[in-house]
């Protein structure tokens, strides 16, 4: 097997680890997860959120978002894996379902679907490939129209 196939592999990995430490609320694994900071400057933006940057913030949205999540699942779809050298870039769709706090005599809050599409970028440290930045970004709309993307036949007619 070559190293590039080898470091694709747990790059993919390192990466389904950090979606699943999510969804079980595993603080302690999400830290491991995220390079040091001495290791690199770290950075992430949430949906909506603005850039965070250093592990201290980075890490403290993380337990925001597990403090007040009481379900989360991924469903990744469309990953794609690049790796050059002791770096890699990872995109992927991450379908998103999520319930908060449920009300008085219920088990789970109202669940709620969301698509998020993300990039993830790895480090290779000594311990194996980390965080170095995630950004994901609220899909909004879904166009099944891949026709019409140049505008043309919205343009009027000058006859």
């Amino acid at each position: 097997m070559s190293e590039s196939r080898t470091d694709t592999e747990a790059v993919e990995l390192a990466n389904t680890a950090f979606y699943e430490a999510m969804e079980r609320g595993d603080f302690d694994e999400i830290s491991d997860l995220w390079l040091d900071d001495g290791e690199g400057g770290i950075s992430c933006v949430h949906p909506g959120w603005p850039v965070l940057t250093g592990r201290g913030e980075v890490l403290r949205s993380y337990a925001l978002i597990m403090a007040n999540t009481d379900y989360i699942q991924f469903f990744l779809t469309d990953v794609k894996v690049s790796v050059l050298a002791d770096t890699a870039l990872v995109t992927c769709t991450e379908n998103i379902l999520s319930g908060g706090p449920a009300e008085e005599g219920a088990e789970l809050g109202p669940l709620v679907g969301q698509l998020v599409v993300a990039t993830n970028v790895f480090r290779r440290t000594p311990d194996g490939w980390r965080l170095w930045s995630h950004h994901g970004s609220p899909v909004l709309a879904e166009s099944g129209d891949d026709d019409d993307l140049d505008g043309a036949d919205d343009a009027p007619d000058d006859a």
